[in-house]
C-alpha cells in the first residue's frame, strides 16, 4: 500500500507541474487590452505631432514605442527589453519591418546625440506603431 500512496502521489505532482507548464506556455497572447484606454492615449501622441516642430517628432515617437511597449507587456509578451518582447512577438506582427524601423528610430533619438528627423520620417514611424498596435488588439 505505501509504494502506491508514492506512486498516486508522485503521479498527481508529475500531473499538476505539466499542467501548470501548459496554462503558463499558452496564457501569452489572450490577455485582453482596453482598447479605449490605448486609443485615447494613441489619439494623443498623434496629435503631438506638430509639423515644423522637430521636438515634437523626437517626443511622439518615443511616446508610440513606450505605449506598443506597454502593450507587448500587458499581452504577456517575456522579454527584459522592447526588443525581446518584439521578437517574440513577430509572429503578431502583420508588417514587422515597419514595426522595427520605428523602434529602431527611437532608438536613435534616445541615443545619438545629433539625430535629425523630418516630418515624414516622423509620420512613417507612428504609422509602425500604430500598425503594431492594431496588431495587438490595442487600437
Amino acid at each position: 500500500m505505501d509504494g502506491s500512496i508514492i506512486i498516486l502521489f508522485a503521479a498527481v505532482i508529475i500531473i499538476a507541474v505539466l499542467l501548470f507548464a501548459v496554462i503558463t506556455l499558452t496564457k501569452k497572447g489572450t490577455t485582453v487590452l482596453d482598447v479605449d484606454k490605448y486609443r485615447s492615449k494613441w489619439l494623443a501622441i498623434e496629435q503631438s505631432l506638430v509639423r515644423d516642430n522637430e521636438p515634437s517628432y523626437h517626443m511622439a515617437i518615443i511616446n508610440g514605442d513606450k505605449l506598443l511597449d506597454h502593450a507587448l507587456q500587458a499581452r504577456g509578451f517575456k522579454g527584459q527589453t522592447m526588443g525581446d518582447r518584439m521578437k517574440f512577438a513577430k509572429e503578431t506582427w502583420s508588417n514587422r519591418n515597419a514595426v522595427w524601423s520605428s523602434h529602431k528610430l527611437r532608438n536613435q533619438i534616445a541615443h545619438e546625440s545629433d539625430i535629425r528627423v523630418d516630418y515624414d520620417q516622423a509620420r512613417r514611424a507612428l504609422a509602425g506603431f500604430k500598425q503594431g498596435l492594431k496588431d495587438l488588439g490595442a487600437i
